[in-house]
Formats: C-alpha cells, sequence, structure tokens
C-alpha cells in the first residue's frame, strides 16, 4: 500500500483519536495529538500551558496566572506578538509539516488538514457521530453528570469550530475540506479503520 499521512478531525466522544491510534498501530506509522504541543514548545522555547488545544483563548495567559499560581515560570507580557494564537499555531505548524516531512504518520486535529492542503500524499478524515453516541463513549471515560457531560462535548465541538474557523477560514464540518467524513456511531471504530484503509488502497491504484 502506497504510504500515506493521515489527518484526523474529530467531534468530541466520537473515537477520532481512538481511530488514529488503531490507524497507527494497524500501519505501523507514528501517531502525534498531544505531543505536536510538546515539541512546539521545545522548538519555540515557549511555556507548553500557553499552547491552547484547539481552543481560541485571548486571555489564556491570565487564566494560567489564575490555575497555576506562580508555579511555572510565565511571561508577563501577553500581548507580545509570539504569544498571540497565530504565532502559537504557527509553531504548531512547523511541526506538522516537519512530521509530514519525515514520512507516513497520523495527525490528529490542530487543523492539520489545512496545513499540509495541496500534498498529494494526504488523507484528510473528519470522524463524526450523533449526540447519543458521543455522549456515551465519553461517559465511558468522563465522571461528569449526563447534562453537564453533554453541555461539555458541545462546548468542545464548538471551540474545534471556530479554532479551525480562525485559522483555515473554512467550515469544520463542511465535508468538502476532507477526502472521508465517516460516522463512527454508524460504522464503528474498526469500521472506521476499514474505510480509510480501503480508501487509501483504491487512491494508491490511482495515482501511479
Amino acid at each position: 500500500m502506497k504510504p500515506y499521512i493521515i489527518t484526523i478531525a474529530r467531534q468530541y466522544g466520537s473515537g477520532g483519536r481512538t481511530v488514529g491510534k488503531m490507524l497507527s498501530e494497524k500501519l505501523h506509522i507514528p501517531f502525534y495529538n498531544r505531543e505536536i504541543i510538546t515539541m512546539a514548545s521545545e522548538d519555540s522555547g515557549i511555556n507548553a500551558a500557553l499552547f491552547s488545544d484547539e481552543r481560541l483563548k485571548p486571555d489564556l495567559l491570565t487564566r494560567l496566572k489564575t490555575r497555576y499560581k506562580g508555579e511555572y515560570p510565565l511571561p508577563n507580557d501577553s500581548s507580545k506578538a509570539y504569544l498571540r494564537d497565530d504565532a502559537l499555531f504557527d509553531y504548531q505548524a512547523k511541526i506538522i509539516r516537519k512530521l509530514a516531512d519525515q514520512g507516513p504518520c497520523v495527525l490528529i486535529g490542530r487543523c492539520a488538514d489545512y496545513i499540509l492542503k495541496g500534498r498529494p500524499d494526504v488523507v484528510r478524515v473528519f470522524v463524526h457521530a450523533d449526540k447519543a453516541f458521543c455522549l456515551e463513549q465519553a461517559m465511558k471515560v468522563d465522571s461528569l453528570p449526563e447534562a453537564e457531560l453533554s453541555r461539555k462535548i458541545a462546548e468542545i465541538d464548538e471551540y474545534r469550530a471556530k479554532y479551525y474557523k480562525h485559522h483555515a477560514g473554512r467550515d469544520w464540518y463542511d465535508a468538502r475540506n476532507y477526502d472521508l467524513s465517516l460516522n463512527s456511531g454508524v460504522l464503528g471504530f474498526e469500521g472506521v479503520v476499514e474505510e480509510i484503509v480501503k480508501y487509501m488502497e483504491v487512491r494508491a491504484q490511482f495515482q501511479r
């Protein structure tokens, strides 16, 4: 099979990260999720806590100072250019491009599909599911009451969509952004993995 870089955008609770791990193991290729933030922090010299996880946070520095209460050294000037959302995004984008240049891998979220646009070796996937399935999956790892967890799911999907819109200028939910838009609630995680692998096999035939 021709090697591909696989980017996975996902609704919270849809199992996109799980699918990514399964693909990584099946294809014997690296998997990157929050590791991208760690690498961006090391490359830029900026504290990893300042990098947002697919969320726009204009007041991030203030929130961090309140949360960590001086435990970690943080810059004093939140107006500095290198702390702005776009600059922090660029540091992560640099790492994503570097990882893609190194060879086949699975990249979770962070607008990787947009960052790597135009590359013929990228498969762009969006994993989604209905509310009931996402809630059921989220309840397996989160002990919040059902109503509160339901609100959390909606909130996370909303800030991921806003993050994508801000940086990519596109609608996160628009299937035209992706090569595959797959419903894990219908296919199951194994089924999603199988569909991605099948797509890569067929696509490879046309790219010979």
